[in-house]
C-alpha cells in the first residue's frame, strides 16, 4: 500500500534522513524504532505531507503523493500529546472532523459513539477530556483519528508520556485494536519492547539510516552490527583475534566459536550466561545486581559483562560466568 523510496531530508544543512526506503503492506503494522534524533518522527511528517523531502518519493498504491495535499492523503496521525480540544466533550472531540465532512449531526454522533465503543470509551462520551486520565485521552485521540476514515494509521510515540502500568495496559489494548482494524499502520517508538509487542516488522534506524529491518525475532536472533545488539540490550560485544584452533582470544577471555564464524567480533548474550562453568568463561567483580520481575536478576560485572541469573550476587564479590555459546556478527559488521 505505502512505498517510501530513497528519502533524503536535511535541516539547517544537517543531514537527517539518508536514503530511507521501505514498504507497508495492507493490514501490516510496521514499527520505526530508534533513539532520539534518528529521524523517526520526520519520516511520519513526510508521509503525512507536513514536510517535503529533499529527494526521493512516497507512493500510495502506486500513486506518487508529491502533489497530494495533507487532507487528501487520508492518513491518520496520532500524536504523543493527544492534541485534543479541552473545551469540548469526548464525543465532540471525536465528531469534530465529521462536521467538516458535512455529515449530519445525528449520523455523526452515532458514528462517534460507535468509534468510542471500539476504543472502550463509550461510557465517557459526555465527559470533558480534561477529566480523563492520560490513557483515556490517548484512546479518545485514536477514536478521533478513526473518524476521518484514514487509509493508513500512524502513531508518533503515543505511549511515551504514560507511566509504566498505564503503558502496559494501553499496549495490550493497541495489540488487539490493530489486529481488529486490519489497516496498515506505522508506529514510531524508541522502546524496543513496545515495538516488539506491536509490530509484525521492525525497521531499526540509526543516524538517519536503516541499519536493519525484519521480524522482531530476526533482529534479536541475528543482529547485523554491534550497535544493533547494544541498542536492543542483547548483551556484551567483544572483539578479539582467532587463534586458528576454533577459539577467539579477547580481553575478556577465550571463546569457542562455530567453525563457520566469519568474524572475530562476538556477542555474549546475557540470556545465555550461567553462574560457574569453565568454557567461554568470564571473571569479574559484581558492579550491580538488580531484580527484574519474572526474569531473575540483571547482573553487571566491573568489565561490563551482563547476565540474567537466578540468584542475587553480593556487590564486590568475584563472580565467574560461562556462556553456552557465543554469537558471531556477520562479515563486515562495524563496531559502531
Amino acid at each position: 500500500m505505502l512505498a517510501v523510496e530513497n528519502l533524503f531530508k536535511s535541516f539547517a544543512g544537517r543531514p537527517l534522513l539518508r536514503g530511507i526506503g521501505f514498504r507497508v503492506a495492507a493490514a501490516e503494522t510496521v514499527c520505526l524504532l530508534g533513539p532520539s534524533g534518528s529521524g523517526k518522527s520526520t519520516i511520519l511528517r513526510l508521509i503525512a505531507g507536513l514536510e517535503r523531502p529533499d529527494a526521493g518519493r512516497i507512493t500510495w498504491d502506486g500513486r506518487d503523493l508529491a502533489t497530494v495535499p495533507v487532507h487528501r492523503r487520508r492518513f491518520g496521525l496520532v500524536f504523543q500529546d493527544y492534541a485534543l480540544f479541552p473545551h469540548l466533550s469526548v464525543l465532540e472531540n471525536v465528531t469534530y472532523a465529521l462536521r467538516w465532512q458535512n455529515v449530519a449531526r445525528n449520523a455523526a454522533q452515532a458514528l462517534g459513539r460507535d468509534l468510542l465503543r471500539q476504543v472502550d470509551m463509550e461510557d465517557k462520551a459526555d465527559r470533558r477530556v480534561t477529566d480523563l486520565s492520560g490513557g483515556e485521552q490517548q484512546r479518545v485521540a485514536l477514536a478521533r483519528t478513526l473518524a476521518a476514515r484514514p487509509r493508513l494509521l500512524m502513531f508518533d510515540e503515543p505511549l511515551g508520556a504514560l507511566d509504566y502500568n498505564l503503558r502496559a495496559h494501553l499496549l495490550d489494548f493497541l495489540q488487539g485494536f490493530l489486529r481488529r482494524q486490519r489497516k496498515p499502520a506505522l508506529y514510531v517508538t524508541h522502546d524496543y519492547e513496545e515495538a516488539f509487542a506491536l509490530a509484525q516488522r521492525v525497521i531499526l534506524l540509526h543516524e538517519g539510516r536503516i541499519v536493519q529491518q525484519g521480524r522482531p525475532e530476526d533482529l534479536v536472533q541475528r543482529p547485523r552490527t554491534p550497535w544493533v545488539a547494544r541498542f536492543l540490550g542483547l548483551g556484551t560485544v567483544v572483539k578479539g583475534r582467532p587463534d586458528g584452533a576454533g577459539w577467539v582470544v579477547t580481553p575478556l577471555g577465550r571463546f569457542r566459536v562455530p567453525s563457520d564464524c566469519p568474524t572475530s567480533m562476538l556477542l555474549l548474550r546475557r540470556e545465555q550466561a550461567q553462574l560457574g562453568g569453565e568454557e567461554n568463561r568470564v571473571v569479574g567483580r559484581v558492579a550491580s545486581c538488580r531484580f527484574i520481575p519474572g526474569r531473575g536478576y540483571h547482573l553487571r560485572l566491573d568489565n561490563d559483562v551482563e547476565a540474567i541469573v537466578p540468584q542475587p550476587q553480593p556487590l564486590g564479590a568475584v563472580c565467574g560466568l560461562s556462556f553456552a555459546r557465543v554469537y558471531c556478527f556477520p562479515q563486515g559488521a562495524a563496531d559502531g
